[in-house]
């Protein structure tokens, strides 16, 4: 490809990413003052409505850590449960994010929902669960998620499609015939909140940011600059 071409080729990208547009809908109000004391409630009320609101796939969640150097690391999964433990999520304790917990139990958890403008952020230290209740989250799955948890490898070198393909088709066979087979290194994890963050967003640039942060027993309320 040409200089000239490669010139074309940004410019193209740059004209369509600045012809997107964010929050063409009618956004909802939020007034912080009425926010329950804890965080907890506030964001099962939230979740309701981003149900309600037609959201895609709002139970899915960015989770951030850091690996052994301090690099930062993101990638999307599913929230399991949002109890008065924590954040629950589930994964191998031998995959990237898993080894990277390891190391540092700490994390970061992003929600959006753009039907409502709105976005949720979670951040404190990461418990694993006890054998048996990470084995209870894995089998109140479907066969599909415990045929992925018996495929295994994750975060590994794969050598080609067809060994994936090989694999997975022989964890689905055992998935559907052993609906309670083990899967050592499924993990369930708990994210304890120290901070939590409700955005929503308004056409003109309103936003309003209500964080809650950890106060020993109780939660310290501030809203925070756009």
């Amino acid at each position: 490809m040409s200089d000239a071409q490669k010139t074309d080729a940004q410019q193209s990208f740059l004209d369509l990413l600045h012809a997107q547009r964010v929050w063409d809908v009618e956004l909802p109000a939020f007034a912080p003052d009425t926010a329950p004391s804890a965080p907890l409630p506030l964001f099962h009320t939230w979740f309701a409505e981003a149900v309600a609101a037609g959201q895609a796939e709002p139970h899915t969640m960015s989770l951030a850590t850091v690996d052994a150097e301090g690099h930062p690391d993101v990638r999307t999964l599913m929230l399991h449960d949002a109890d008065e433990r924590g954040w629950h999520f589930a994964t191998h304790r031998t995959s990237a994010k898993g080894r990277q917990l390891a190391t540092h139990p700490y994390a970061a958890l992003g929600f959006y929902w753009p039907v409502q403008g709105r976005q949720v952020r979670v951040r404190g230290p990461v418990t694993a669960c006890a054998p048996a209740e990470s084995l209870a989250d894995l089998h109140a799955r479907s066969t599909g998620a415990l045929a992925s948890a018996l495929t295994g490898s994750q975060s590994e070198v794969l050598a080609s499609q067809g060994e994936l393909a090989r694999t997975a088709d022989a964890a689905w066979e055992r998935a559907s015939a052993e609906p309670d087979a083990e899967v050592a290194s499924w993990t369930r994890y708990v994210v304890e909140p120290r901070e939590v963050e409700f955005f929503q967003g308004d056409a003109r640039r309103r936003h309003v940011r209500l964080r809650y942060r950890r106060d020993g027993a109780d939660w310290t309320r501030e809203l925070l600059w756009p």
